[in-house]
């Protein structure tokens, strides 16, 4: 989750100035013999790692799965004001860390290098980019 896709700064909001957050969108790919799996999990995610997320100032999250093609598409909103230093500590959770070891051996980065969600950069998960968002 370490993208950065749209206009607002990693920095966050300049002081005085309305903050809506920041949407990010990826993608990854779903290998067909673990899609009863990934979806089991996902009904029970680990409380270590949820809170991690609502820590990391992340709200709005989803996944969604297109079985034709396999494509996984993540979204969330980003609240807070250091980007980078919340996915840092998103990073240095053990149980997220143990999360993605599980939940990439389900996956196929479409990242040309991607090695792992563990590994940084590039990102396991394929950033896309916004080209259209009406409130």
């Amino acid at each position: 989750m370490s993208q950065q896709l749209w206009t607002y700064p990693s920095s966050g909001p300049k002081s005085g100035s309305s903050y809506p957050g920041r949407r990010f969108a990826q993608i990854v790919k779903l290998k067909p013999e673990f899609v009863a799996e990934y979806k089991a999990c996902h009904t029970a995610v680990w409380p270590e790692v949820l809170q991690q997320i609502k820590d990391c100032n992340i709200q709005d999250y989803s996944i969604s799965h297109d079985p034709d093609t396999g494509i996984l598409f993540a979204s969330f909103k980003y609240v807070g004001k250091d980007y980078d230093g919340d996915m840092k500590k998103m990073r240095a959770n053990p149980k997220v860390r143990e999360w993605w070891r599980m939940t990439d051996g389900y996956q196929e980065s479409l990242v040309p290098g991607a090695t792992s969600s563990e590994a940084g950069e590039p990102g396991w998960w394929k950033p896309m980019e916004e080209v259209f968002y009406h409130l």
